[in-house]
């Protein structure tokens, strides 16, 4: 039950680092003239996100878990989500962020997973919170919040995409691929 508590300690840890990184590049957004859009909801995704943790500990510690043969599956799934996260924040670079952050006139980023949908990072998140509590037979944690993620992602895509829309190159960039299916036209 120890490993069970450090891996998720891990994955928490690596969100905390994930938001200081953000945090520094909405600095550095800023800095270059540009702002912040949607920022009413974000506090719903802060929470969702934190209950998640939360949530998930709490099916564990009280509903009881053993790692099952099948649980390779969910965990395969969860550390290839972990790469492909990897590769899409750092195709981004200094423009992602857990917030919308909008430099008006740049042009969109279309490398890496951004080559082939609009939103990979929304689909990986998707998929982390499914696998990550299928690791452990936490299926209540699961449930939940993937609908409530799908809830606030309709919020935020709609209010990510009006903003690059009105202020960068996105529609153009962007117009004859999926959301969150992969497509390519070269």
């Amino acid at each position: 039950m120890v490993f069970v508590y450090l891996f998720i300690g891990f994955v928490m840890l690596q969100r905390v680092i994930e938001v200081i990184i953000a945090n520094q590049n909405a600095k550095w957004i800023k800095k270059q003239g540009g702002y912040e859009a949607g920022a009413e909801h974000y506090k719903y995704i802060v929470a969702m996100h934190a209950l998640f943790f939360v949530a998930l500990l709490i099916e564990i510690s009280f509903m009881g878990t053993e790692v099952v043969r099948w649980s390779i599956i969910p965990l395969i799934i969860f550390l290839i989500t972990q790469v492909v996260r990897v590769w899409a924040l750092s195709s981004l670079g200094r423009f992602w962020n857990t917030r919308i952050m909008i430099l008006p006139g740049a042009k969109v980023v279309a490398k890496g997973p951004y080559r082939f949908m609009r939103h990979p990072n929304y689909v990986i998140v998707a998929m982390e919170i499914l696998a990550l509590p299928f690791i452990f037979q936490a299926y209540w944690t699961a449930f939940i919040f993937s609908i409530l993620n799908v809830m606030i992602l309709r919020v935020r895509i709609r209010e990510e995409e009006k903003a690059l829309k009105e202020a960068t190159n996105y529609e153009e960039v962007f117009k004859d691929r999926g959301r969150f299916v992969p497509s390519y036209d070269e």
